[in-house]
């Protein structure tokens, strides 16, 4: 079959009388036709490629427009590459289609024929002979399911569905071949996922595996949240299949109804339709994208490899639309769905790139990534617990060279159901990148964050009007706004840092030059934080934000004005901040008391906030701050300004306009799903009980905020909430005894049990302290 735009392409000059004044194509625009009608040759992207090389130089200064002329699937063998050739100087190059109406599909994915005949147990089988290896199978354009234990479970939290016994020796003895399947589970904290490959059996029924660098914090695979998939004898249910490549064979078991003899069949090939790809020195030039839907590329969870500094993370540095070395390019009211991998991916040098009006949904991986090259950060270091002497840095302010993604708009875009394979991704992620804009989007039913910032490099985001809800859905200790630091200078040891800023305050912001502006979003998170700022988060204002669920979290970070929000069945959860981290929080409006956790020192400024009631007022800081009812306007209808009479006003608090969050285009605010309003409960500050042992404070873990505080992957130790001068283990506020001797202390209970047993205490103790496990 001729794969490529379904048969073939026309490729032709039109005469300008032939064009309507609605496709606004002027004189000087040159117009290659792509067709699905057959004429005779079938091109691939790199005839069509040769063809706009040929245009462009017989016309240098005019535009190019690729048209797709019918609505249709058009097919993609291999990746259309765009060169700088074609687009520099004064020249153009546009893809689109002919009318608003049509449905153009450029597709990753190979349609194929088969004949099915019945096998047994309703499952069919066709013989299937393809040159590569293919990991999703779309039926009538709707994803099945590859072969998977357990079954998948719409309703399922995890991985739509997750057990402990998926890697049991009893299960994996009745699997004769699974050399080939995949294994995908939760990292141990929860902070993404891992997947391997299969490679065989080990004799105690164990799995030989490939794989396990899709994270950067290597904890290891969580106990509970895993499954496998691709495995033949795991076919059991409808929806379900399986390709034994060996055999060249395609098993599949439909669903009551479907007729497999009239289905259309496709499967995933490429993992980028179309790539813009330049250099700094040599920039793609005014591309756009624009009308097109974008389906059927391939996975790549196992290319997702590249460390992200010193974070979690690992990314794959490509998408469904690839956008590397450019200049002034656009994508703009296109359709990403149903994508294996990232969706839009901005990477290394870009400067003005515009992602517009877009909606994007059912991606494996991100849906919009803007990441710079390490090549631009001075003295870079790609694990946490990695750290530098001051001599050794750079320490020369910003980037290095200009690879990275400058003045980059993303706007009004509707984004959700990303991360459906891939769990370390975010609905739009932002790394090595400066003067980045992200409003007016919709995102969420996300398995992470909404929007994610890597690092402080090189800050003066504006991240506005953005509704962010339903996420962290499958992952912990996140928020619907995530970011951290961990910037050069960065040392996991607090009171290392402490001194180290102390001596060199000018330290702080050589990488975090800009300000970055968090103002007039909607965040919702209801398994973490709405607004989550981890270790290291420099040099933020955030102001006119609506914190429906989770509250806003400030860990150790620097100069982050926090003002005007307002937090609902919420509060400010500070935890272990530096010392002269010049932090302020004022003019708030809150309905819980504070939630700190390990603070020694606060910041420049904690006042002038607004509580429900004197109960929830704190005690050593906000003189100024007041209590009583907010006196909101319309908290049913989401309406959280307040009314003249409102204690908030008299400190300072300020009503902003609560109807400008989300996309703002008519056709995505119809599809947008609405975030879900809290109902608003009067709430107290609940004490935690500590428990006295012999001097010193414990408590077991309880809350998300004590488990991320510490860095801990699970609710397992004891917490040390304060300790006297005198006592016999040298223990500080914030560790977390994990063992004494060599028994595990889950709990006060179990540590308290081992220290009654007969005359003498443990002579160690195994705690965790600045993310490390010591042993005192």
């Amino acid at each position: 079959m001729k794969t490529f735009l379904a048969h073939a392409l026309l490729l032709a000059v039109w005469s300008t009388q032939t064009i309507s004044a609605q496709e606004q194509i002027r004189k000087d625009t040159i117009l290659v036709r792509v067709s699905t009608k057959k004429h005779g040759n079938a091109y691939t992207p790199a005839d069509l490629q040769q063809a706009l090389v040929r245009k462009r130089a017989q016309y240098p200064d005019k535009k190019l427009s690729v048209v797709f002329i019918e609505p249709g699937n058009y097919y993609f063998d291999t990746t259309l590459v765009i060169t700088p050739a074609l687009t520099n100087g004064e020249g153009h190059i546009l893809f689109s289609k002919l009318h608003p109406e049509d449905k153009v599909t450029l597709s990753g994915g190979q349609p194929i024929q088969v004949k099915w005949s019945l096998w047994k147990n309703g499952i069919y089988k066709a013989t299937l002979d393809l040159p590569y290896t293919f990991d999703q199978l779309y039926i009538n354009d709707e994803l099945q399911i590859r072969a998977r234990y357990p079954n998948y479970d719409s309703s399922a939290r995890h991985y739509n569905g997750s057990a402990a016994d998926a890697l049991s020796p009893e299960r994996v003895k009745t699997w004769q071949h699974p050399e080939g399947g995949y294994v995908h589970a939760l990292h141990k904290g929860e902070w993404g996922g891992y997947h391997y490959r299969i490679k065989g059996v080990n004799p105690d029924l164990t799995l030989q595996l490939e794989g396990g660098y899709q994270n950067n914090r290597q904890m290891g695979m969580h106990p509970q949240h895993r499954f496998v998939e691709n495995i033949f004898e795991e076919l059991d249910t409808v929806r379900e299949w399986y390709y034994d490549q060996p055999h060249k064979t395609l098993y599949y078991k439909p669903a009551p109804g479907t007729r497999l003899s009239s289905a259309r069949v496709v499967v995933s090939r490429l993992p980028t339709v179309i790539a813009l790809k330049g250099t700094a020195g040599a920039p793609v030039r005014n591309a756009a994208i624009t009308g097109l839907r974008f389906a059927h590329t391939a996975p790549t969870f196992m290319d997702t490899r590249e460390p992200l500094l010193r974070s979690d993370w690992t990314i794959y540095r490509g998408g469904t639309v690839l956008l590397d070395g450019t200049e002034n390019c656009s994508i703009r009211a296109c359709e990403f769905d149903h994508n294996g991998g990232n969706a839009v991916f901005v990477s290394n040098y870009n400067r003005h790139t515009l992602i517009s009006g877009c909606h994007i949904h059912d991606a494996g991986g991100s849906g919009i990534c803007f990441v710079g090259n390490p090549d631009a950060v001075r003295s870079p270091l790609f694990e946490y617990n990695q750290s530098q002497p001051l001599a050794s840095i750079d320490t020369v302010s910003g980037p290095q060279t200009s690879h990275y993604p400058d003045s980059c708009i993303a706007y009004d875009n509707l984004i959700y159901r990303t991360g459906t394979i891939e769990k370390q991704t975010a609905g739009i992620q932002l790394s090595m990148a400066m003067n980045i804009t992200v409003s007016h989007n919709t995102i969420y039913d996300v398995p992470r964050a909404g929007i994610n910032v890597s690092e402080g490099t090189w800050g003066g985001h504006e991240i506005a009007y953005n509704d962010v809800f339903n996420t962290v859905l499958e992952t912990g200790d996140h928020g619907a706004f995530n970011s951290w630091g961990r910037d050069r200078y960065w040392h996991p040891d607090r009171q290392i840092m402490d001194s180290l800023v102390a001596a060199h305050p000018w330290l702080i912001r050589l990488d975090a030059i800009h300000t970055i502006r968090l103002h007039d979003n909607r965040f919702r998170c209801d398994h973490g934080w709405d607004i989550d700022l981890d270790d290291g988060s420099t040099n933020y204002h955030i102001y006119n934000n609506v914190c429906l669920n989770g509250g806003l979290k400030l860990r150790e970070g620097f100069y982050r004005t926090v003002e005007n929000n307002v937090i609902l069945n919420n509060s400010f959860h500070p935890h272990v901040w530096f010392a002269n981290s010049h932090d302020v929080f004022r003019h708030n409006l809150v309905t819980a008391a504070y939630k700190p956790i390990g603070i020694r020192y606060w910041g420049d400024e904690i006042d002038y906030n607004c509580f429900p009631d004197s109960a929830a007022m704190p005690s050593g800081t906000d003189k100024h701050s007041l209590a009583g009812s907010p006196g909101f306007v319309n908290p049913l209808g989401g309406d959280y300004r307040v009314i003249p009479s409102s204690p908030a006003l008299r400190t300072g608090f300020h009503n902003f306009r609560m109807d400008s969050f989300g996309v703002v285009s008519p056709q995505l605010r119809r599809l947008a799903k609405k975030a879900p309003l809290p109902v608003l409960a009067q709430q107290h500050l609940l004490s935690s009980a500590t428990t006295n042992w012999s001097g010193a404070r414990i408590k077991n873990i309880e809350t998300l905020g004590e488990r991320s505080a510490a860095g801990l992957p699970d609710n397992n130790g004891v917490y040390v909430v304060s300790v006297p001068a005198s006592f016999r283990y040298h223990l500080q506020a914030g560790d977390v005894i994990l063992k004494a001797g060599t028994t595990p202390v889950p709990n006060v209970a179990a540590l308290l049990a081992i220290m009654a047993r007969g005359n003498s205490w443990p002579v160690n103790l195994t705690i965790f302290r600045n993310q490390q496990q010591l042993i005192i």
